[in-house]
């Protein structure tokens, strides 16, 4: 299996790019096998197959590209094998499960790229998570070895973690200690807010280096189970069949290939199907266009199985995925981004008509996860985001979610210009903090939100909208272009760290949930902690790792 990808005239390079798209077939860090209702995801990092050069990934650690197989692994579990209940997670190396990120890697990386990877490899345990809550895939880490940093973080994500009692393994959060960071993908908060580990005891876990081992680890929190050598593998498959009968997965369905995505990049930016993304590096902006399907396509879920990857909503979805994720690490001083649609409106919703009246089907329930995902990468993205509703757009149903997630809406006054919602905006498709977005747009208002629902599948105009509350400005034709021209111009001029920040702060109202803070603690903490020169300075404890040199420390609290 190749996917199809022309990239032509790209300015960073070919050998620059980097694709998120890949194969079981081109796997060279993970091994996918499955035992009935049980799936294997073992991790095998080949020391110099990173995905940039200048280190090797020892002791399995890993980096983007090892990440990159895990999503799409997690992918084909969740589509091609929905016989599939439970997953475990573990090591093929004996005495070592993970040792985390790459640390060479992170000294030798820029600040976005360090910010990029952090943040990804947090959407793929967020995604773990999602997964055991809407689908009841359930997941258990099988530590048979040592476990620290990032590998204890995806231990962390699993709804079980099982560690192996040999006397040296050990799980540990050594970060802080030794490099003078934070955990970077989500551990301070699953201590607290997922294992509830008591806050005295994880301040001298996260600062005791060496880890906790054995019973202890099982008496603070850390472990679920701490089983010896001998009896490991047979209580670790146990435990998969137990949370395997547990699960709402169908026994006996058949899957749905995740064939490749066909897409064109070149000078002008990213070609889907669906999904069209035109750069403009003078202007800072990237242009994402979302089109409807042709026709309303299939009428069941029966149906829609036998389209398959080409289903419109499961097509988009995987195009929008991948533009979003290319953009982000390959287009970093695109600092806005423009969202328009194309096509009728009323094709997307009976698109999303089927999704709702079968979201307890499995494949629907998984293409309703996988949009959501998608959906939650934009309301966590640094960029500035501008939705545009004119003549001919659909912004309806679930497309009207990328209106909701945008910064400011502008619609023409015109009377060809409108958007519906439909029940998809109502539950399904939340953020990262748990909330619609129509919830966190109205601060939970039920008046408001009722207002809105009583509208489910009408086309509604500018006027309509305004009073709503769903759009920021109607701009009559007259004044459109200067309007948007001066709107994208003015952003544009502001501080990229400014915007970053107030953003992150409007997007995420007065209500949190443990997937939200994991994000707002790494844009606030560790996004900080990673310019400081007490870590990434000549001296600082990230940059003289390994080098046999003490780090030297600005002792001075700010």
């Amino acid at each position: 299996m190749h996917y199809v990808v022309a990239v032509q005239g790209l300015g960073q390079g070919i050998s620059d790019f980097v694709d998120f798209q890949t194969a079981p077939s081109r796997y060279r860090h993970w091994k996918l096998s499955i035992e009935g209702r049980v799936a294997t995801l073992a991790m095998d990092v080949q020391e110099d197959a990173g995905i940039r050069p200048g280190y090797k990934l020892k002791l399995n650690s890993y980096d983007l590209g090892v990440d990159i197989e895990l999503y799409d692994a997690l992918q084909r579990i969740r589509f091609e094998h929905p016989g599939v209940a439970s997953v475990v997670i573990t090591s093929a190396r004996p005495r070592v499960f993970c040792s985390g990120a790459n640390i060479y890697m992170l000294g030798l990386s820029s600040h976005a790229w360090k910010v990029n990877f952090c943040k990804f490899t947090n959407e793929t345990r967020n995604g773990i998570e999602d997964s055991s809550e809407h689908s009841g895939l359930k997941f258990i880490a099988a530590c048979n070895g040592s476990t620290a940093g990032g590998g204890y973080e995806l231990a962390l994500a699993c709804d079980e973690i099982v560690l192996i009692d040999d006397r040296s393994s050990a799980v540990s959060l050594p970060e802080v200690s030794l490099l003078g960071v934070l955990p970077g993908t989500g551990g301070l908060t699953r201590l607290t807010d997922k294992r509830k580990v008591r806050r005295d005891l994880a301040d001298v876990f996260c600062t005791t280096p060496e880890g906790v081992q054995g019973q202890r680890a099982k008496e603070w929190g850390l472990a679920d189970a701490v089983i010896k050598p001998q009896e490991f593998e047979a209580y670790v498959k146990s435990r998969a069949l137990a949370l395997a009968e547990r699960s709402v997965r169908p026994n006996d369905a058949r899957g749905i290939e995740l064939t490749p995505i066909e897409r064109i990049i070149d000078e002008r930016g990213y070609r889907y199907r669906y999904v069209s993304v035109a750069l403009d590096p003078q202007r800072r902006t990237a242009t994402l266009t979302i089109k409807a399907p042709e026709s309303t396509g299939p009428a069941s879920i029966e149906d829609a199985m036998a389209a398959g990857a080409e289903w419109w909503p499961l097509r988009m979805s995987r195009e929008l995925d991948d533009a979003i994720l290319s953009l982000r690490i390959n287009q970093p001083e695109l600092g806005l981004w423009v969202f328009r649609t194309e096509g009728d409106w009323k094709n997307v919703l009976a698109a999303d008509s089927v999704l709702f009246s079968n979201r307890d089907h499995w494949f629907a329930r998984e293409v309703i996860g996988m949009t959501r995902r998608t959906f939650t990468r934009i309301d966590v993205t640094s960029r500035s985001i501008y939705a545009l509703i004119e003549p001919g757009s659909c912004f309806a149903g679930s497309l009207l979610e990328l209106a909701l997630a945008a910064d400011r809406v502008y619609m023409l006054d015109d009377p060809q210009c409108v958007l519906a919602p439909s029940e998809m905006n109502f539950g399904g498709l939340e953020m990262a903090s748990g909330l619609t977005r129509l919830d966190a747009r109205f601060y939970r208002d039920t008046g408001r939100i009722t207002r809105v629902r009583s509208h489910i599948g009408d086309a509604l105009g500018p006027h309509e909208a305004a009073e709503l509350g769903l759009v920021t400005f109607t701009p009559d034709e007259l004044d459109w272009d200067d309007e948007i021209r001066l709107a994208i111009e003015g952003r544009l001029a502001l501080s990229p760290d400014a915007m970053t920040g107030l953003e992150a702060n409007l997007r995420f109202g007065e209500h949190e949930s443990m997937q939200s803070r994991i994000f707002g603690r790494l844009s606030a903490w560790q996004n900080w902690i990673f310019v400081r020169p007490n870590a990434v300075g000549p001296q600082g404890a990230l940059k003289v790792y390994g080098t046999g040199n003490r780090a030297r420390f600005d002792w001075e609290r700010v």
